[in-house]
């Protein structure tokens, strides 16, 4: 009886623990897939911008700047949307809808995020400190629109492509008209995908009164969202066309159609289902990550393959 106490004592989690796990959910450590949807838009952006060829310190610095950016978007996300998130299933067990941390708690911890992706700043050139300034300014008014409007999934695309001029800005100095073309396409990449995310949650949104493109699609929510990704393909080929990119690039634009069509399927299917469709996308993502990387390689694949002839 005693061991068994003791190994159950043992076992239970720490106060502190328990509060770390909290903060933790808040800025969404242990669901990483907001984090990956937003570095591989930036990812193309670097690529595109030194025609193959990064810098490792934009690398570190986009990579980390990221992860900081999309944890204080969480953050303040989680503290507007506190009360709705209350009335959603999956959303309820979040930790400032739970009552696991403050509403204070959770502007403190946005602030320190803020401060250290700011630490950053000092080390990209004015245009990139300019553009940043905005990315900001959207990441915290983006919770707001849902209220307002049922696009906040547009308003979303702006932010989570506002990697990509940025990415363009502390390469070049300057943001040339393909990094406007690549935002287009990814913002449209975005209003598709979080439109998916929308619909898992649109019978709970209808209840709570939170507008969204799912509820504004209705029963054209598939169609919408086959569109958008045909189009983000269309400017992909445009891109690629442009930039006389190697042939790995247009398999990797064959298969990121396929990717696209094979989420179609699922969409048909239940709130799970449009969920998964959802999460499908960082397929597509790494996808044509891998096609830029290799289609500016000079040689294509065979310059980005270890081993290959």
């Amino acid at each position: 009886m005693l061991g068994g106490a003791g190994t159950t004592l043992m076992q239970a989690p720490s106060p502190l623990r328990q509060r770390l796990r909290a903060y933790a959910g808040l800025m969404r450590v242990d669901r990483p897939i907001g984090t990956l949807l937003l570095l591989w838009p930036t990812y193309w952006g670097l690529w595109l911008a030194a025609k193959g060829t990064p810098s490792l310190r934009l690398f570190l610095i986009f990579t980390v700047g990221t992860w900081l950016t999309r944890s204080a978007g969480c953050v303040i996300n989680d503290y507007f949307d506190r009360d709705f998130d209350r009335q959603v299933a999956r959303t309820c067990q979040r930790p400032l809808a739970a009552g696991l941390i403050t509403p204070q708690e959770a502007l403190r911890l946005f602030v320190v995020l803020c401060l250290l992706a700011a630490a950053l700043l000092p080390l990209l050139n004015w245009l990139t400190i300019g553009l940043s300034a905005g990315a900001v300014l959207i990441t915290i008014t983006y919770p707001l629109f849902k209220r307002f409007t049922h696009l906040p999934q547009a308003y979303l695309g702006i932010a989570f492509s506002f990697g990509i001029p940025m990415a363009f800005a502390a390469t070049l100095n300057q943001v040339p008209t393909l990094a406007w073309w690549l935002m287009l396409a990814n913002a449209c990449w975005v209003v598709a995908y979080d439109t998916a995310y929308a619909m898992a949650d649109r019978p709970d949104d209808i209840q709570a009164g939170i507008k969204s493109t799912a509820i504004l699609f209705g029963r054209f929510d598939r169609h919408t969202i086959a569109g958008l990704q045909a189009v983000m393909l269309i400017l992909f080929i445009g891109i690629g066309v442009a930039q006389a990119m190697h042939w790995p690039y247009w398999i990797a634009l064959a298969g990121a159609a396929v990717l696209a069509a094979y989420e179609q399927t699922l969409l048909g299917g239940d709130r799970d289902q449009a969920f998964r469709a959802f999460l499908h996308n960082n397929w597509i993502g790494l996808l044509l990550f891998w096609g830029i990387v290799a289609g500016l390689a000079p040689g294509g694949v065979s310059t980005v393959l270890p081993g290959a002839a």
